[in-house]
């Protein structure tokens, strides 16, 4: 029963990797051309986050706010990693910056 558990995290926790190394590289690439810091950010929060639940909606069946409250913990985790590597691509910019490194 326990390896039944573990094997079914196993692609839980590839996808919240694959999110988290994604958000983390792209918003390092835009951190870096757009000479922002926390855009990554807000753009994940603000229009990606919005967007895929908007398009996962099937508008004949269910209400918006069902929809909402079908999520599993497994969308949460991979929500809760991309938003995290947004984060952390800010913040290293932001190290970077104040170490010195003048190109970001």
């Amino acid at each position: 029963m326990k390896t039944a558990i573990m094997l079914q995290f196993i692609p839980v926790l590839v996808l919240m990797i694959l999110f988290f190394v994604m958000m983390f590289g792209i918003g390092f690439i835009l951190n870096m051309l757009m000479k922002t810091t926390w855009f990554p950010c807000f753009l994940f929060v603000i229009v990606i986050l919005p967007v895929v639940v908007y398009s996962l909606w099937d508008r004949g069946q269910m209400s918006f706010w069902t929809h909402v409250g079908s999520f599993q913990l497994v969308d949460y985790l991979t929500g809760v990693a991309g938003l995290i590597g947004a984060y952390l691509s800010g913040w290293t910019i932001k190290t970077l910056r104040i170490k010195g490194f003048r190109m970001f």
